[in-house]
């Protein structure tokens, strides 16, 4: 007989060992069942003692930080407009005001920094250059906004202008230096002053009492044009700036 030792087994077992001219028995059947047995029990066992190793995880990726955009700071100086701004840097107001977040009626104001995008240098643009550049628009007359662009006017239409309130017998001045190009009563508007600056501008003069010019008369920067009127109640001058036959905000146009 031949003694096998099973590991972590304290009893001992004999198995009947078939001498090889009798060939394979049931007994020898048996033990190479019960070996195989042992074995994936060992494996088992083996397995069992390792410790598990997870799967490394991959690398998380980290949002890029998000890109500041090109552009400078400028400080506005004293009378300077939004439109002077964004001509001398070559950019549109309209980019200006989105970089900027500028409300609609919000008029700018002495030492506001404004973000000026895709420029990389700051440009100088001294008082003495706004005050002296023909371009440049004056307030038709001085007084309260009581109507900003925009703002509704009824259900279906709102104000392509300002109306500025005035005292009866105001008058009214040219903004810049233009051709007259209407003189007249103009349905909506009343007596009406238009005039054309030669470079795609078109200021609108409205509800006047009396007109100082005729069709045609050439005009310079504060020349009178025409004496406040009003409508009902209120003593107002509406104010328009076109630009083409597009009408633009006037307050990113009046220092």
């Amino acid at each position: 007989m031949v003694e096998f030792q099973l590991p972590k087994l304290s009893a001992r077992v004999r198995f009947p060992f078939s001498a090889p001219d009798r060939g394979w028995g049931v007994s020898t059947h048996v033990s190479i069942k019960f070996l195989l047995f042992v074995s994936v029990i060992g494996f088992l066992g083996g397995c069992a003692t390792q410790e598990y190793q997870p799967m490394p995880l991959p690398p998380k990726e980290t949002a890029a930080a998000p890109q500041k955009p090109a552009g400078v700071y400028h400080t506005v100086a004293r009378g300077q407009t939004l439109w002077q701004i964004a001509e001398a840097y070559g950019v549109s107001i309209n980019d200006i005001i989105a970089s900027n977040n500028i409300p609609n009626g919000s008029a700018l104001e002495t030492g506001q920094l404004l973000f000026i995008p895709g420029v990389t240098q700051v440009k100088d643009i001294s008082e003495h250059a706004v005050d002296n550049n023909k371009s440049a628009f004056i307030w038709p007359i001085k007084g309260k906004i009581l109507v900003y662009f925009d703002d509704p006017l009824s259900a279906t239409t709102v104000s392509h202008g300002i109306d500025i309130q005035a005292q009866a017998g105001d008058t009214v001045y040219a903004t810049r230096e233009g051709d007259v190009v209407l003189a007249d009563y103009l349905s909506g508007y009343g007596d009406t002053v238009m005039i054309d600056h030669k470079d795609g501008f078109i200021t609108v003069y409205a509800h006047n009492a009396r007109l100082l010019v005729k069709l045609g008369d050439h005009v310079f920067k504060g020349d009178p044009v025409a004496e406040v009127g009003q409508i009902g109640a209120r003593v107002i001058e509406h104010f328009e700036i076109r630009r083409g036959s597009q009408a633009m905000n006037p307050l990113y146009y009046l220092p």
